[in-house]
């Protein structure tokens, strides 16, 4: 997309198309309010207050009324885009929308073309760019916490942030740039030390807002949860039982699901994405085999895994440790162990699974025991090269009977939002974003090596420079001429 002119006057329909009760035809630029006027029958329109409502007729050039409508019109830079404005609200037959629209275009005005409203508030200075591009997800938002995240950008949290960082930076750049000058008197105008801490506090501010796009980006576009398990564990009936309606096929025969069955869960405004898989097995087809492959790959790209057992089943607890082992080697922090079917073994309990040594444990559960029913719990040890599981990831449930679920839920907000929405905090959902923030933590990484090998002015200038340049392209307010096209000709026209 290129960027387009901003002194011609656009129009679009800034409601959805189609049938509705009413629509919106938004015009903006230098003539937009002269247009307007034109095809207006009612008081003078430029002669009108700013932000006020006008109600009166259109009329086509022959003297035909197109429909009675409400005008709203917006002076000067007092507008979303910065520029005079005038919105038609008009009845919502496609008809009599696309006739408006036609004789806005006979008048003068162009089409818009898709996110040029929103690229000329930017443009004029109306929000800066990552106020701009939340926009776009205020739009898309499609759970109270996207929503929640995409306003606190809007009303510039992040550029605020942003801003102080690279001021407090540019005092310090200006005074090494200025030793550039000088540099035949060696002279040092920017205290080496000052510059250090100053660069390790800048890094501690964006090291959480880098790792908050994690959570982020699944707030987004949705926590992808993976439910995981044995054949015959209750795997699509704790699906079910979390949807709160018959999703999945349940039957007692193990390899029931062979693909993986995908819904979306909103827990308290947050949407999961849940994804059944096929059972952990040695597969008995070859359609089951891919089945198996497909569940370990929606496992390594999983936000969050729950893998479910059957504790009335007969699996020893080394062969869940082996399962775990598999399944998460790289720890425990994203997983919840769901013991399902406690309404078949009722006396369970879920600490055993954590420490296999506990007295009471139930005899088939034993990790390797030759006479379990008298083997003594002192003489048991936890399986070779044990899973270490935390007893808040263990969940006792029953899934046919709605037994825990909602606990169930809890534990998955917990996990994956856990107090971070309740706060303040900058929540970074956008990649441009997080990739600008890594290489801005990048080249400050550059400054602090510079400093302690006592490189010269000119070197360290130049990553403060590079610091500075990718915090800049965050907010739009350097080197983001190649990239308006990207950004803005996503959104949908009349935005």
């Amino acid at each position: 997309m290129r960027i387009p002119d901003i002194s011609d006057t656009i129009v679009a329909l800034a409601t959805p198309p189609g049938i509705g009760a009413i629509g919106v035809i938004r015009l903006s630029g230098p003539e937009a309010i002269a247009i307007a006027d034109r095809i207006f029958k009612g008081k003078q329109l430029a002669e009108q207050p700013s932000h006020t409502a006008h109600f009166g007729r259109i009329e086509a050039e022959s003297g035909r009324t197109l429909d009675e409508v409400l005008i709203t019109i917006f002076h000067g830079q007092r507008s979303y885009t910065g520029q005079p404005t005038a919105e038609i609200s008009c009845h919502g037959s496609p008809y009599i929308q696309q006739e408006i629209i036609q004789l806005c275009l006979r008048e003068g005005a162009r089409l818009a073309e898709p996110g040029e409203y929103t690229l000329r508030a930017f443009l004029n200075g109306r929000m800066d760019l990552s106020q701009a591009e939340a926009v776009a997800d205020l739009i898309a938002s499609q759970s109270e916490a996207s929503h929640t995240v995409a306003l606190r950008q809007l009303r510039g949290g992040f550029r605020t942030e942003i801003q102080q960082l690279r001021a407090e930076l540019i005092d310090f750049a200006s005074l090494v740039e200025l030793e550039l000058d000088f540099g035949e008197e060696d002279v040092e105008f920017a205290d080496r030390d000052d510059l250090k801490n100053l660069v390790l506090k800048i890094r501690e501010h964006l090291r959480p807002l880098i790792q908050s796009f994690a959570l982020g980006n699944a707030l987004k576009t949705g926590v992808s949860t993976v439910i995981a398990g044995r054949p015959n564990a209750g795997k699509s009936t704790l699906l079910n039982a979390l949807l709160n309606e018959e999703r999945a096929i349940v039957s007692d025969i193990p390899g029931t699901t062979r693909d993986t069955i995908e819904e979306v869960l909103n827990i308290k405004g947050v949407q999961f994405r849940l994804i059944d898989t096929a059972g952990i097995r040695e597969a008995q087809d070859t359609i089951e085999a891919i089945g198996v492959a497909k569940t370990m790959e929606k496992i390594g790209q999983a936000a969050i895994l729950v893998y479910v057992w059957d504790v009335a089943g007969g699996m020893t607890l080394a062969e869940v440790h082996h399962d775990l082992r598999q399944l998460a080697p790289d720890g425990t922090e994203h997983l919840l162990v769901v013991c399902n079917k406690m309404d078949r073994n009722p006396l369970f309990q879920t600490e055993w699974l954590a420490d296999p040594t506990l007295p009471g444990i139930h005899p088939y559960l034993l990790p390797d025991s030759t006479d379990p029913l008298t083997t003594h719990h002192s003489q048991l040890t936890p399986p070779h090269s044990s899973f270490i599981i935390h007893h808040s990831s263990l969940i006792a449930v029953s899934a046919k009977n709605q037994m825990n679920i909602e606990y169930l839920k809890e534990k998955l907000y917990d996990l994956a939002v856990g107090s971070e929405l309740g706060t303040d905090h900058t929540i970074v959902t956008n990649a441009r974003h997080h990739d600008a923030l890594r290489r801005a933590d990048g080249a400050l990484a550059e400054v602090l090596q510079g400093l302690e090998s006592n490189v010269t002015g000119d070197f360290v200038a130049q990553d403060i420079r590079h610091a500075l340049a990718y915090l800049g392209e965050i907010t739009g307010e350097i080197g983001v001429e190649d990239l308006l096209g990207n950004i803005f000709g996503k959104f949908c026209i009349g935005k």
